[in-house]
């Protein structure tokens, strides 16, 4: 039971972050082997999410490593001992946490809708990111996602170039912005507009 909490703990520290098993089993004294089927028992349990990376063909080298998420953002909390609202938003972690948030209210609005999207990551080597590729329907769709209010031009343009390496068909970013915008293929906005558009698909 304690090398489990242990294990749990240090879970709950990686949220959001390129999985290591390596990393995390010499911090356990436990074989990688060990703690990957840790991990795909907690998976196979809806406890975990892995988000695998997108594979492209490009000339920049790609990130190959999944990022784990837990899928219950108020199992974390406990888990990473959040008091309340106000100690979470003065969490170093708080941009992961929301990270995953939004993931998951992405991919389990299509499912409920009765689409299996496909869902990614994708990573450059020079640091380009989309916190989210998904396939919805036949496009492609970058999503990156920001815990700010107000999102700046240059995230949106980063984002828009970070989308054109994996010729993403639509380019969105989420945040906490109360301004919603769609114009084209590019689009700001908060999740529950997001959530509403995606019933809409």
């Amino acid at each position: 039971p304690q090398m489990t909490q242990r294990l749990l703990g240090m879970l709950a520290a990686v949220h959001g972050q390129l999985w290591n098993a390596s990393q995390i089993g010499q911090s356990l004294a436990l074989s990688h082997p060990t703690v990957n089927s840790y991990l795909d028992y907690l998976e196979g349990a809806f406890l975990i999410r892995r988000l695998p990376p997108f594979r492209a063909n490009l000339r920049k080298r790609l990130v190959r490593t999944p990022k784990c998420y837990w899928r219950d953002s108020g199992l974390l909390h406990s888990m990473l001992r959040v008091a309340d609202r106000d100690h979470l938003l003065h969490q170093p972690w708080v941009g992961a946490s929301w990270e995953g948030f939004v993931i998951e209210q992405i991919i389990g609005t299509l499912q409920g809708l009765g689409h299996a999207p496909d869902a990614f990551f994708f990573r450059t080597s020079d640091q380009y990111e989309l916190d989210l590729v998904l396939t919805v329907g036949r496009q492609l769709w970058a999503v990156e996602i920001k815990l700010t209010s107000a999102p700046s031009p240059d995230d949106l343009r980063r984002l828009n170039t970070t989308a054109d390496f994996i010729k993403a068909d639509k380019r969105v970013l989420v945040s906490q912005t109360a301004t919603d915008v769609a114009e084209g293929r590019m689009i700001s906005c908060s999740l529950p507009w997001l959530l509403k558009h995606l019933s809409q698909q």
